[in-house]
C-alpha cells in the first residue's frame, strides 16, 4: 500500500513541478533577478530527482513485501529519511495548503514507519525483550537427595 501511494504522490510531484516550470519558462518571470531559465531548469531537475527519490522509495518498499525479508541498512536509511521528510512536510502543508495535504503526508508518515518497524533484521531483538537462554538460567536448587526442590 504504502509503495502504491508513494508511486502516486511521486507522479503527483512530478506533475506539479513540470506545470511550475512551464508556467515559469511561458511568462518569463524573474524572482530577485534570478534568470527565469535557470529557474525553469532547476524546478525540472527537482521534479526528476524528486520522482528517483520517492519511486526509489517504493521499489525498496516493493522489493522487501515481494521478498518477504526485512529492509537492508541502504533500505532502512532511504526509508527513515522520507519518513522524516514526510513529517517536515506535512507540518509544512498544514499552514500552506491544508488539513488535506497534512493527512495525506501523516498517512504516508505513518505507513513508512509501520514498514520500517514491521520485521527486524536477524540477529537483532527489540530492545526490552529478552529471551533466556539455558545459560542464562540458573540450576534449581538441589535438595538433599539430588533432585530440585519443590516448592
Amino acid at each position: 500500500m504504502a509503495a502504491i501511494l508513494l508511486l502516486v504522490e511521486a507522479v503527483g510531484l512530478v506533475i506539479v513541478n513540470v506545470t511550475l516550470a512551464k508556467v515559469t519558462d511561458a511568462q518569463s518571470m524573474s524572482l530577485a533577478g534570478l534568470d527565469p531559465d535557470v529557474m525553469a531548469t532547476s524546478t525540472y531537475v527537482l521534479a526528476g530527482v524528486m520522482f528517483l527519490y520517492l519511486g526509489g522509495c517504493a521499489l525498496v518498499l516493493l522489493l522487501s513485501a515481494i521478498r518477504g525479508r526485512p529492509h537492508g541498512r541502504f533500505a532502512r536509511v532511504l526509508l527513515i529519511s522520507a519518513a522524516v521528510l514526510h513529517a517536515v512536510l506535512g507540518a509544512l502543508t498544514a499552514g500552506i495548503v491544508g488539513w488535506e495535504s497534512f493527512a495525506f503526508m501523516m498517512v504516508m508518515f505513518g505507513l513508512i514507519v509501520l514498514s520500517l518497524m514491521g520485521e527486524q533484521p536477524k540477529g537483532e531483538q527489540p530492545k526490552g525483550e529478552h529471551k533466556p537462554t539455558p545459560k542464562d538460567t540458573p540450576p534449581a536448587p538441589a535438595s538433599g537427595n539430588g533432585e530440585p526442590q519443590t516448592a
